[in-house]
């Protein structure tokens, strides 16, 4: 068991320690954190990527030819997509990234659904498939929560948004990534004894494998034990997330989970969430399917299915730097929202292919980019390490449930009006409830702004409210 994060920064720092700090400018503030970007992001975006490639490859697999040969009729497709997100519980193993050290942790959850990957290509049966999801939603759960988190202890909560949008990016590539290897491994039919479909599933957990076992020797824990940085680097980094965290607890206590899950604002993140996410999901699971079902050849619909997601990682970056640039999450999930709203009106109003199509690239470039910026938001309004960490586990893993709703609603072809009229439905949600968000946060800071005026609260009482999270007079 390792030491808690920032576990050096409770006993204070010392005069010189502050002196270093102060003695940086904004431009060596912005050269420590493109360094930490360096360090950091590349490889548990990759990690990400492998992640959502596993997922949703069931998708790909579907379309060549496994539906068939499983003999997948009515709703079992549906089902074994539904049975991963059943599967999925994502709070204790955030708590248990908070308790072990992330270079062990992450990478051993990797190993774990990478080999139940590489054996999904011996899945024979309905039954077989369903077992296979069940173990991968197991085994895979933990890495978006922890990751997602793994970010926030190394970045103040102003430059969260645009490096968590590159992280999930990575779910972007895959879907893309995920149409450009199907449609060449699927040419391996035959191989081996194997169908292309099983041979999907193999080699791209073998893949996984492989990058598992290197995450061992790459990834680094915390910025106070971070290698790359010098010793004034460390001080400094860790020195700035304590001022941005305003001195709030980052040890493990059961209290603080308990905040995180009595909180109404971890629900309220969670009903935003949750929104966005389906059409995330039915997007990665049916987008070759609809496009298949456009009048395109199943080799082409696995083609087609890559520009929807290169423009979605476009958006994703580019409304991620934004955000972060203007300090603002509310609007731009909004925003967002909004153009995939009007992407998912082209799919359920016109049955011409090319207008169908240019409505699929719409709905992914809009809701894309929310999910990084609705972390970012869930996160930067949770105080202290530990209840940050719960809330994240929450939003992530009661969110994914809507996988469920995802894998169930795209049962009427070709027009699929059940499904583009449940997504517009959930984005409006969505959309209402970021307004409520904006308007109860703004709210609640004059509440703080107001006491902290009326009782003389200033920055040099923080460590008496260290215990309180965001209920703090401090926290904004």
């Amino acid at each position: 068991m390792s030491s808690s994060p920032h576990a050096s920064v409770e006993k204070g720092s010392s005069i010189e320690e502050k002196e270093v700090v102060e003695e940086r400018s904004p431009g060596e503030r912005a050269r420590i954190l493109r360094k930490l970007d360096w360090h950091l992001l590349p490889f548990v975006s990759l990690l990400y990527l492998l992640s959502f490639l596993d997922r949703s490859n069931v998708g790909n697999a579907k379309v060549a030819g496994m539906a068939t040969d499983l003999n997948l009729i009515g709703y079992r497709y549906n089902i074994a997509a539904a049975v991963f997100f059943v599967s999925v519980s994502y709070l204790p193993r955030n708590i248990a990234l908070k308790l072990f050290r992330p270079s062990r942790w992450i990478p051993s959850i990797m190993v774990a659904w990478g080999l139940v990957m590489t054996l999904m290509c011996l899945v024979n049966s309905f039954r077989s498939l369903i077992a296979a999801r069940i173990f991968l939603g197991l085994t895979e759960a933990g890495l978006f929560p922890g990751v997602t988190y793994y970010i926030s202890l190394w970045y103040p909560r102003s430059e969260q948004a645009k490096r968590v949008a590159i992280f999930f990016s990575a779910a972007t590539v895959a879907g893309a990534f995920g149409g450009l290897l199907a449609y060449g491994i699927e040419k391996m039919e035959g191989i081996g004894g194997l169908h292309g479909w099983q041979w999907i599933f193999c080699l791209e957990g073998i893949l996984t494998i492989i990058v598992a076992c290197l995450s061992y020797f790459f990834m680094h824990d915390y910025p106070e034990t971070a290698t790359f940085l010098t010793h004034s680097e460390r001080l400094y980094v860790v020195d700035m997330l304590k001022r941005d965290a305003n001195s709030l607890s980052t040890h493990y206590d059961i209290k603080f989970v308990w905040q995180a899950m009595t909180d109404y604002k971890t629900y309220l993140q969670i009903g935003i969430y949750i929104g966005l996410l389906i059409p995330i999901y039915a997007i990665a699971l049916f987008t070759p399917t609809i496009i298949n079902e456009l009048g395109y050849s199943a080799a082409n619909a696995q083609l087609l299915s890559v520009p929807p997601f290169v423009a979605g990682c476009i958006f994703t970056i580019l409304v991620g730097i934004y955000s972060d640039k203007h300090n603002s999450r509310g609007p731009y999930i909004i925003g967002c929202a909004a153009v995939s709203l009007i992407g998912y009106i082209i799919l359920y109003t016109q049955s011409k292919p090319v207008p169908s199509y240019v409505g699929a690239i719409i709905a992914a470039v809009g809701v894309f980019p929310t999910i990084a910026v609705n972390l970012a938001w869930a996160s930067s309004n949770a105080g202290g390490d530990m209840k940050r960490g719960v809330v994240i586990a929450m939003v992530i893993g009661l969110g994914n449930l809507g996988g469920i709703c995802s894998s169930f609603i795209y049962i009427d072809p070709p027009r699929f009006h059940i499904g583009h009229g449940t997504i517009i439905g959930w984005l409006s949600l969505s959309i209402i409830l970021s307004f409520v968000a904006i308007w109860d946060y703004s709210r609640l800071n004059k509440q703080k702004e107001a006491l902290c005026a009326k009782e003389g609260i200033t920055e040099d009482r923080r460590e008496e409210f260290r215990d309180l999270g965001d209920a703090s007079p401090l926290f904004r």
